[in-house]
């Protein structure tokens, strides 16, 4: 096997198999040599993922299900939006890989290799890896592993916030028709808030189907068994009556934190969660990983440097977030109502170009005003004040440690 590459890409998720495949569509990568490192399989449906678009995205001929309508509930209203021009959208991950993967295997400039990475750096004419003992070098490499300690202990040592994102979901059948499968329910606040945020988000396949998922923002994850509870307890309350068995299980945490880890070097280029491509106040992942991923294929095309610079735009929504986030993490105010007063106050497009980094100032400002204005300000004030990232030193590249 080949020492050198043109690029390395560590890590066969999300966001390393959305770049490949922008990379093998494009005649540009077509006689670039590309090696692809990651430790699993990719042979189980170990994640859903979610997002909303108004055109036919990269990814439409593998999406699972859509739906052209949401629901949003909490214990003082319930609001049916319908989403046009957008539909919300589901890809499983096992789909997903199947897609990607199997493209891969029909380049013959692709190399995919199974291994652990232990190690990384950055020089001037190539960054190196390190897997399982063989090091291998590129022009670029593309990675979601995280070098060094953990996002957590990054995050940490940075000062900035972090919360959890950790949910558990199950694909049910039923014994009667009870879902309406041109509507998911986006956000159901009716369950308990005593230990963080929490919702359950529904996704019907049928009338007699459905992903129902309990999700919790909190700095801890639940006992399984917990979770199990949350469910079941949601039938309960919300489908009496209702006979139903489990056909699947998914499980997963999704780090908040208003922390983007800095690149120690030109040629290792961070992307995925690592790269900051987590919305650090929702952690939808999946359209910004698309965004970013195209970015740097633009930017390779044109025979620049694959470090996508960050604009005033992107700032002023990172300090939307961190806002938002200061104001979960001190419990200033509940989720439940923050979440619940936008989609009651606002048209439901107006939220999701919001959610999607993509709104107007117009749009901006009617979110704000929407918004109790001593609790954001106090907050959006701290932000201003803390500056957070500036304790962070940067991190060598070749500490053997490393967290996807």
């Amino acid at each position: 096997m080949q020492q050198h590459y043109d690029y390395i890409i560590a890590g066969a998720g999300c966001a390393g198999l959305s770049l490949l495949q922008r990379m093998m569509q494009n005649p540009f990568f077509s006689k670039a040599s590309i090696l692809l490192v990651d430790q699993q399989n990719k042979n189980t449906n170990d994640r859903t993922w979610c997002f909303w678009e108004q055109e036919a995205g990269l990814f439409d001929s593998i999406v699972a299900h859509s739906w052209p309508a949401i629901a949003v509930h909490t214990g003082a209203f319930s609001k049916h939006c319908q989403l046009h021009p957008y539909r919300y959208k589901m890809i499983r991950g096992i789909d997903f890989y199947n897609y990607v993967l199997g493209n891969v295997r029909a380049q013959n400039n692709i190399t995919h290799i199974q291994g652990t990475v232990t190690a990384m750096g950055n020089g001037q004419q190539y960054a190196w890896i390190e897997v399982e003992g063989i090091s291998y070098t590129a022009g670029y490499i593309f990675s979601s592993i995280l070098p060094g300690t953990s996002l957590q202990q990054q995050a940490k040592e940075a000062g900035a916030h972090y919360l959890l994102q950790h949910f558990k979901g199950w694909v049910v059948e039923t014994d009667k028709p009870v879902f309406d499968a041109a509507s998911a329910t986006f956000m159901d606040f009716r369950v308990s808030q005593a230990t963080g945020t929490a919702f359950v988000y529904v996704l019907p396949f049928s009338a007699n189907k459905a992903l129902v998922e309990y999700t919790q923002f909190s700095s801890s994850l639940l006992a399984d068994a917990d979770y199990n509870a949350a469910l079941q307890q949601y039938f309960t309350a919300f489908l009496p009556g209702c006979g139903y068995h489990v056909v699947e299980e998914e499980k997963g945490v999704i780090p908040m934190t208003d922390f983007v880890p800095q690149p120690p070097g030109k040629r290792v280029v961070l992307i995925g969660t690592a790269g900051g491509d987590t919305k650090a106040s929702s952690g939808y992942t999946f359209r910004f990983i698309q965004k970013h991923t195209a970015a740097i294929v633009q930017r390779l095309q044109q025979g620049k440097q694959p470090q996508v610079p960050h604009s005033f735009w992107y700032r002023r929504f990172r300090m939307y977030d961190a806002t938002l986030l200061h104001i979960l993490v001190k419990q200033q105010m509940q989720g439940s109502a923050i979440f619940g007063t936008l989609f009651q106050q606002n048209p439901v497009q107006v939220i999701l170009r919001f959610l999607d980094n993509e709104s107007s100032l117009r749009d901006e400002w009617q979110v704000m005003r929407s918004l109790p204005a001593f609790v954001f300000m106090r907050a959006a004030l701290q932000q201003l004040l803390r500056l957070p990232g500036k304790k962070a030193g940067k991190k060598s590249l070749s500490e053997p440690a490393l967290n996807s």
